[in-house]
């Protein structure tokens, strides 16, 4: 008998009647994969296939089958879900698997009636799916449930980790699991899913850290590309001028050893005083079941009112829906809800929160407003579409002002169609995708946790608080002397209160902190901070970046001047140039590789069949432009006079090391005025010397001394980026600014290339 065969016959009855009734015609790689490890050994998994390969039926047939023949004393199964959306439609795939079987599914988050939950603090059984701020909430309020609830558990699903590991959330997820583990005295098994994973080790590191489990990671046969894709360009032009005409059909081709596809798309009707490039958005979808996906909600929120907007112009129905993590609960699941629905062509306006796993029915296109910041987005939002036999089909829109005749360099190449054709291509001919970041020093989750431990614990002498914190996985790097410092802050904030028998207990402040539902989340606030220039207010952000740092709102470009926390206010200038438009924050880092693929991207002469013609054309003379410039040949440019642009070709973090370093290390030279945009260029004024003894000066500090990223941080910054670093003192801030935001090997390793080029 094979394999596949036995595994089919060790489920039970109801799974089987579950694989007939949907015509699966076998059992898929991954759900052998799974059966095997999950039925003949004690070891974790984690499972990385494509979308709508099978991962959350493969992990679950035999863990049901498991609780099926032995049943728990508690609840059994624990699945984890970074959102309630993917909760609520996994809750139905897995209730719909077991009706008439008793064995119950509980959803639990925020938008659940408390009579629902209820139903499982009395009898604690079945199947358990829960966000990590609900779990934490759980942890803290009901300490003395947690025993009952899962002494017998035996399973913990985490899905979507590619969007968990290395964030403050995530290691929140590892905190958490670990504490279940000390009270419950057991490691239930882990299990990881995801449909794109950079580097499998890592993240299986991850997933079993405190574990000393193995983790198996099953290993497919890569899949053969059948993609169907199309970027077009427009430039933002005077409202009488129409070039819709240049707007052609693409003929269909295919690239070389895949099956990627251009994209034909007919051009609609122009109106006059509309954009061109919205009506193309528009023409895209109107009759095809879509997901348009943006990199911001206010991005998400003008493309929808401006579909919206054309459609009433020209008479027709309006279609369109939103959907982002900032609207309530009701309209994200009226539009989930709808785009199931198989008689509608929907058109859903979405971020992130549509990107993961939610199953919203047979999608015909994904539209992308302009590109996406990394290869693992790209493949989450193409593999929304084109499930059920169909290939994937994606189109992009890029949109830039017509520049003009003094416009200077660097902002004359189009830097995100560059990225979108890296992007692609490094997938295309590597299987590129971004491998897990790992935090040295989460000093924002450690105050949480800390917190957190010690509201469900009660009084703990110094020593045992740090003894159960520091052991927690994701603080293996802070050292204890950091813990005092941060004991010691909280001590002196009110957050921890010290006892007259020595021991820490829970402060007024860390009280007031506790009260709060808004403190089980780790990630920031929505409560807005008002931006201020001068005496104008210039709108609204979610999150504060720190001084210096530059933001795009109100269709400028802002650099931060001040910060006022206290009384959420931000104080910044004006400067020049464009940014892409963007919700400050930590999930837009850039991998040097996608950088590196984009100056491949001007330097070759390669066509690729999914540029349409004005993508093609503004290719083209972006390329022509570099290799006129000599910006390909020498990073560093001269702009004319005492201007210079340096092209690094970095990736996020060590394009900021760089920039730091530079400024440091240049002051023989008169360097000033240091601007730059993303981590494509940066530009400064340089009064002495020349670009060789800059450079040659700035790689031998580099070769012979390294860059110490401590060093590059000053002593009065306070880099604030996560949730509670306002509470943090300002040298641990500093500190695992230098450890998590700063990088110096690609740095030392790029500045010897750059000297190399006037040899």
């Amino acid at each position: 008998m094979y394999e596949a065969d036995r595994i089919f016959e060790r489920f039970p009855d109801f799974i089987r009647e579950f694989i007939y009734s949907h015509s699966w015609k076998s059992l898929r790689p991954v759900q052998i994969a799974a059966a095997r490890t999950l039925f003949t050994t004690d070891h974790n998994l984690l499972l990385t296939s494509s979308t709508a390969s099978g991962k959350t039926e493969a992990a679950f047939f035999p863990i049901i089958t498991d609780i099926w023949e032995r049943p728990p004393g508690s609840v059994g199964v624990l699945y984890i879900a970074p959102l309630r959306s993917l909760i609520n439609d996994q809750f139905a795939r897995i209730d719909e698997l077991l009706t008439n079987t008793g064995i119950k599914v509980t959803h639990w988050h925020g938008d659940v009636a408390a009579s629902h939950k209820r139903k499982l603090l009395e009898n604690p059984t079945g199947i358990l799916q829960i966000t990590p701020e609900s779990l934490e909430s759980m942890l803290l309020n009901r300490s003395n449930d947690i025993l009952r609830l899962f002494w017998d558990l035996r399973y913990v699903i985490i899905d979507e980790i590619h969007t968990l590991t290395g964030s403050d959330r995530g290691n929140q997820i590892i905190c958490q699991l670990c504490r279940l583990d000390r009270i419950i005295g057991r490691t239930p098994r882990r299990i990881g899913l995801s449909a794109t994973v950079g580097d499998p080790a890592l993240a299986a590191a991850w997933l079993s850290a405190g574990t000393g489990v193995e983790t198996d990671l099953p290993v497919f046969k890569p899949e053969r590309l059948h993609w169907r894709l199309g970027i077009e360009h427009f430039y933002i032009q005077n409202p009488k001028e129409d070039r819709t005409a240049d707007t052609k059909p693409a003929p269909g081709s295919r690239g070389p050893g895949d099956d990627t596809e251009a994209q034909d798309e007919p051009a609609g009707e122009h109106i006059a005083g509309l954009d061109a490039g919205y009506e193309f958005i528009y023409d895209c979808v109107k009759d095809r079941k879509s997901l348009v996906f943006s990199n911001s909600r206010e991005e998400t929120e003008y493309t929808c009112a401006t579909l919206r907007q054309i459609a009433r112009r020209r008479g027709e129905p309006d279609i369109f829906l939103i959907h982002h993590g900032f609207l309530s609960a009701s309209i994200r699941e009226e539009a989930e809800l709808k785009m199931k629905d198989e008689e509608t062509h929907a058109v859903t306006c979405a971020t992130v929160t549509l990107e993961l796993g939610v199953d919203i029915g047979r999608l015909e296109r994904i539209l992308h407003n302009d590109a996406p910041a990394s290869v693992s987005s790209f493949l989450q939002r193409l593999g929304r579409s084109g499930r059920r036999g169909q290939p994937p089909e994606m189109m992009m829109v890029f949109r830039e002002e017509n520049p003009l005749p003094n416009t200077p360099l660097p902002q004359l190449i189009p830097w995100g169609l560059l990225r979108a054709i890296a992007i692609i291509q490094l997938y295309i001919e590597e299987r590129f995708i971004e491998p897990p970041r790992v935090r040295q020093l989460p000093f924002s989750l450690l105050f949480q946790q800390t917190l957190s431990i010690l509201g469900a614990s009660g009084e703990l002498t110094p020593k045992r608080l740090a003894d159960r914190v520091l052991s927690l996985p994701p603080f293996a790097a802070v050292s204890r002397e950091d813990y005092r410092t941060l004991i010691i802050s909280m001590l002196e904030n009110e957050f921890l209160e010290l006892t007259e028998e020595k021991g820490l207990i829970v402060g007024t402040e860390g009280e007031r902190l506790l009260g709060s539902f808004k403190f089980y989340a780790v990630f920031k606030d929505t409560e807005d901070y008002t931006v201020r220039c001068g005496s104008d207010e210039i709108g609204v952000i979610t999150s504060p970046p720190p001084v210096g740092d530059r933001f795009a709102l109100a269709g400028r470009v802002w650099e931060v001047e001040e910060l006022d926390l206290r009384r959420r206010l931000i104080y910044v200038r004006g400067v020049e140039g464009k940014m892409e438009i963007s919700w400050p924050g930590d999930f837009g880092e850039i991998h040097t590789r996608i950088i590196e693929r984009m100056k491949q991207v001007l330097a070759e002469d390669k066509v690729y069949p999914y540029l349409k013609p004005n993508a093609a054309e503004r290719l083209e003379v972006a390329r022509h432009l570099a290799r006129n410039t000599g910006m390909l040949e020498r990073s560093l440019v001269c702009l004319g006079g005492y201007t210079w642009c340096l092209f690094p070709w970095l990736g996020t973090r060590s394009f900021r090391t760089l920039r730091k370093f530079l400024l440091q290390n240049s002051r023989g030279f008169k360097v000033s005025n240091l601007d730059f945009e993303g981590c494509y260029y940066m530009t400064f004024r340089m009064e002495r010397g020349d670009d060789r003894e800059l450079i040659r000066h700035l790689a031998g500090i580099a070769a012979h001394k390294g860059i110490d990223c401590a060093s590059l941080v000053s002593a009065t910054e306070l880099p604030v980026f996560d949730k509670y670093d306002d509470y943090i003192p300002g040298e641990l801030l500093r500190k695992a600014y230098a450890a998590d935001k700063l990088r110096a090997d690609e740095v030392e390793r790029r500045l010897q290339e750059i000297a190399g080029e006037y040899e």
